[in-house]
């Protein structure tokens, strides 16, 4: 059967009326590369857990929106008009849940924001302005020149091992990165300014990674997006099939 991968959407006012969306671009790198199918999850806060029971994985996608600051400990907002709460109370009490499953997860950006947040980790709220740090932002132009690759990260353990490299260039479209890594994570992709760049769960009995930059922009374009989505949808279908044998 069809392997079947959740994507939490986000909260949009759209012509005056609050939508739940999400760029097509996630869904289209699972169908291309992950052999799944996409199915989009309302933020409709904790009660969404109940959804993982008819699941094989979940993508928790990236979003123009930050983790609202008060999820990990601090008070002052540096970006108070870029918030979602309605997905962070939806993917906070999702990740935490499929880990505890055993669940494959595969974060992306605020994705990987958002596990560190889930399992105990702080943001820095504007990167570019710790010492030392590069921009990371989009910046201008078109699409395609925002999501063009721009400098390299270098990777370790596992993810080196899917991606089959040491060293990738990848894209950077993030304002905020993590500060404090959470307990129970691993890094496993630094940038050159130190950035954390992906991190794996070390406790989690399924396939648990996230990565900040956006592997799903043009998927098929280079070795290491498609095999991050390739492997993420053999473990989504192993999960399944370990599902159906236990029922």
């Amino acid at each position: 059967m069809t392997v079947i991968i959740g994507i939490p959407a986000c909260t949009k006012l759209i012509g005056n009326h609050h939508q739940h969306a999400t760029p097509a671009r996630y869904g289209e790198a699972l169908i291309r590369a992950s052999e799944a199918l996409p199915l989009l999850i309302p933020p409709e806060g904790a009660r969404m857990v109940a959804v993982l029971d008819r699941l094989d994985g979940i993508l928790f996608n990236g979003s123009p929106s930050n983790v609202i600051p008060s999820h990990y400990g601090v008070t002052d907002d540096e970006t108070p008009d870029a918030h979602d709460p309605d997905r962070d109370a939806t993917t906070l009490p999702l990740i935490r849940e499929a880990l505890a499953r055993g669940m494959p997860v595969l974060g992306i950006c605020r994705g990987l924001q958002e596990l560190n947040v889930a399992l105990g980790g702080t943001l820095h709220q504007q990167v570019h302005h710790q010492p030392g740090r590069m921009d990371h932002r989009g910046g201008v132009g078109t699409r395609a020149e925002q999501y063009a690759v721009r400098h390299p990260v270098t990777l370790s353990g596992s993810l080196a091992q899917i991606c089959g490299a040491d060293t990738i260039m990848v894209n950077s479209l993030h304002g905020q990165a993590i500060a404090r890594l959470a307990p129970g994570l691993v890094v496993e992709a630094v940038a050159d300014d130190g950035t954390i760049e992906a991190v794996r769960g070390t406790a989690a009995r399924g396939f648990a990674l996230a990565v900040q930059w956006h592997p799903e922009w043009d998927v098929l374009g280079a070795p290491d997006r498609q095999r991050l989505f390739a492997a993420f949808g053999a473990a989504c279908a192993a999960y399944r099939n370990g599902a159906a044998r236990a029922a």
